[in-house]
């Protein structure tokens, strides 16, 4: 899939691109010249996300991932030259509550893309994996890949599972696979969905003079990624050829009291002030990873700093609110 365009009749699959990351990679795609296909059952995704890609002629079909026939038939008929498969069950409360429908999404839907994938003779698979979740309480900061795999919940290990079935159908089958795994991603069109969407949180909360909760001390860190280089890191996948597990991040620890003070820092951000509620069990204390791979196999770099990636967000909330 590589260089800046491509013919009317190339298209690239996104599934879950009608959320939060997959709508801005399907704005960069279609900026590319590419034909884009958005499979999403919008169970968290937003059409809105698309209203302009779709003016553009992105095409959405609803269909949800564990529909193996469905997911098959669409890839069969297009037989497109990427995948990239963002389609997921993000919450890690949820995922707690029912395991079962987390692994159906999250693994069985995997294997259904793989499979419609292989089937259809697609040349590269580009797989949305998670950071922080796979890792869990790890010893070393920032963490690189080769840090045990030690999930704190079964969102992170059904996407770990995803992981090894990517590197599963490029054995057996020789398909082009490779897996990204993302820190805390925020920007424009973030829903406060579980920890990750602490930034989404904090943004609306300053929007609208809201008092915004910290949960413990506020110490604990994470590593936050503007989703314009989360896009970046999946274009240059595409692009290549590398398989495995790359870290997407910044690798710069940022607590909940750093966060609060870059709030601050922004213009009109001086009342910015949170109040603190109990932990929340089973929080992961620290989380930011080594992007070292990345930068090496992929030729990726993040651009985008905290402050400039906040500001970024809140205009982008001010211009649709």
């Amino acid at each position: 899939m590589s260089g800046t365009s491509a013919s009317p009749q190339s298209a690239v699959v996104v599934t879950g691109g009608a959320g939060f990351i997959g709508s801005n990679l399907v704005d960069s795609l279609l900026a590319r010249g590419h034909r884009v296909v958005v499979l999403d059952n919008l169970s968290t995704g937003r059409r809105d996300n698309l209203t302009e890609a779709l003016e553009r002629g992105a095409e959405l079909h609803e269909i949800d991932v564990t529909d193996a026939a469905a997911v098959s038939e669409l890839l069969l008929r297009e037989r497109p030259r990427a995948v990239f498969h963002l389609a997921a069950q993000i919450d890690v409360r949820r995922s707690v509550d029912d395991p079962a429908a987390d692994a159906r999404v999250n693994v069985e839907g995997t294997v259904n893309v793989l499979s419609a994938a292989h089937a259809a003779g697609v040349g590269r698979v580009v797989y949305s994996a998670t950071g922080g979740a796979v890792y869990g309480e790890a010893e070393t900061i920032p963490t690189p890949e080769e840090a045990p795999a030690l999930p704190l919940s079964p969102y992170g290990q059904s996407k770990l599972s995803g992981e090894g079935y990517c590197a599963l159908f490029a054995r057996l089958h020789g398909l082009s696979t490779v897996a990204l795994r993302y820190s805390n991603v925020y920007g424009p069109r973030q829903d406060p969905l579980g920890e990750g969407g602490v930034i989404a949180i904090f943004c609306g909360a300053f929007a609208h003079g809201r008092t915004p909760t910290i949960y413990g001390d506020g110490e604990q860190t994470r590593d936050y990624l503007y989703v314009e280089d989360v896009v970046a890191a999946n274009l240059l996948a595409a692009d290549g050829d590398v398989t495995g597990c790359f870290n997407v991040a910044t690798g710069v620890e940022t607590s909940v009291l750093d966060l609060v003070a870059a709030f601050r820092g922004l213009d009109g951000g001086e009342g910015f002030a949170p109040v603190h509620a109990p932990a929340r069990a089973g929080e992961v204390v620290r989380s930011c990873l080594d992007a070292t791979r990345a930068r090496a196999a992929l030729g990726w770099e993040p651009s985008v700093d905290l402050a400039a990636g906040l500001s970024r967000t809140l205009a982008f909330q001010a211009a649709v609110a």
